[in-house]
């Protein structure tokens, strides 16, 4: 299949593997719908992609976790815009690691608003034009986190594991349309996300890869391009991927 000029919108797009993901699909010729928070990040993401092939940027100043304003973010796109042909759910952080019964309510409110809710806000807002028009493939950032919990991140990987059960109850429910589904359930990757897990401890960050060589978000976005261009008649249910060094969301082979 050719994404050239198809029209990809990834939420949480301003760093990380939403970042890498504009880019890997800008150079596949795509047109980005790129929304984030962060807009000065964002705006310098937008601006790579044209630089690397992109046919065309359209950004938004967008919060997952409000119902409302995603709506009318999708609602009030310009018509040249409107027909979102791939739909990236990239948007997901961590806050703390604590003990469940130790966790601080806001942090799980942040977690869940985000990366469950936030996910079904936009995929409720952008889904049922891809079934009118008889095309379309969602993909899902989930976590290997999503399969197996981890000490101390009980709510995180709870999320995560609804992200699992959304993405394979979607699949079921656009049964006998040609919409695709897919979930990309990394490992470790080295992002900001422990940066933002531990609120700017970077000393407590760098120590989560030490000794391991982990996923880049390059890795990530190279394989989510390879389940949207699959031939239409595929649809790549799931994808888990890890660094060598890893077995799982729990164990790790770490190196000295």
């Amino acid at each position: 299949m050719s994404l050239k000029g198809k029209i990809v919108f990834i939420t949480g797009a301003s760093g990380g593997i939403g970042a890498a993901t504009a880019l890997a699909f800008a150079a596949e010729g795509a047109r980005l719908l790129l929304a984030a928070r962060r807009v000065g990040k964002l705006a310098e993401v937008a601006s790579l992609a044209l630089e690397r092939g992109a046919q065309a940027v359209h950004s938004i100043d967008l919060d997952v976790r409000h119902h409302r304003a995603v709506q009318s973010a999708v609602d009030e796109l310009p018509p040249e815009w409107a027909e979102i042909e791939v739909l990236i759910n990239n948007a997901g952080l961590s806050r703390g690691l604590d003990k469940l019964y130790m966790g601080k309510v806001e942090d799980w409110d942040e977690m869940v608003d985000t990366n469950v809710k936030g996910l079904l806000y936009v995929t409720r807002a952008v889904v049922p034009g891809m079934v009118v028009r008889g095309r379309g493939h969602v993909v899902n950032l989930g976590s290997t986190a999503g399969d197996l919990a981890y000490p101390n991140g009980a709510v995180y990987c709870g999320t995560k594991g609804a992200v699992r059960l959304i993405n394979d109850g979607l699949r079921q429910d656009v049964l006998g349309t040609p919409v695709r589904v897919t979930s990309v359930d990394p490992g470790m990757v080295e992002t900001d996300f422990s940066l933002v897990r531990f609120r700017g401890d970077e000393e407590r960050a760098a120590r989560v890869y030490k000794g391991v060589k982990p996923l880049t978000p390059e890795d990530v976005a190279d394989v989510i391009v390879w389940v949207v261009n699959r031939p239409a008649h595929v649809n790549i249910a799931r994808v888990s991927m890890t660094p060598v060094q890893q077995a799982n969301s729990i164990l790790f082979h770490r190196e000295g």
